[in-house]
């Protein structure tokens, strides 16, 4: 199989417990790799070495976190041409609202990401429901990165 991104940001830990389930689910997978980070923390050579990528966030202010937004940004040129149809799940956490989504979905559009399956929106800590599906994108991200 291939390698699974996951890439987020996290203050509370909501979304860090989602990140990590959907890692988990990819996991599951034989023969994936995951590499799990913050999006401060990830690089291009991550994104391009990748062979599917979950990004995640926190709903700010109907926005996404800047740490996933430094992510995208510092990306988004040098990978152009490469990564086109790269397989790509989201997943939001949000308190209530989660139009974070919006902006996250948008971004993808602009690096020409595949989406896999249906965002994953996750109201506060995930729950056994909430981490089911998100491993389960895990799990088919997994599967488009073969």
């Amino acid at each position: 199989m291939g390698t699974v991104l996951v890439v987020f940001h996290s203050q509370g830990g909501n979304t860090k417990a989602a990140a990590e389930a959907v890692a988990q689910g990819a996991r599951d997978v034989a023969g994936t790799e995951v590499v799990l980070k913050e999006g401060l923390a990830a690089t291009t050579e991550d994104l391009l070495s990748c062979g599917a990528l979950a990004v995640g966030t926190p709903d700010y202010f109907s926005y996404m976190a800047g740490g996933l937004k430094d992510f995208f940004d510092r990306t988004f040129y040098p990978t152009q041409g490469s990564i086109t149809d790269k397989p790509c799940g989201i997943f939001v956490t949000h308190g209530g609202g989660g139009k974070a989504l919006e902006s996250v979905q948008s971004i993808c559009g602009s690096f020409k990401f595949k989406i896999v399956g249906e965002p994953v929106l996750v109201k506060g800590a995930p729950d056994d429901e909430a981490k089911e599906r998100l491993a389960g994108l895990g799990r088919s991200l997994a599967e488009a990165a073969s």
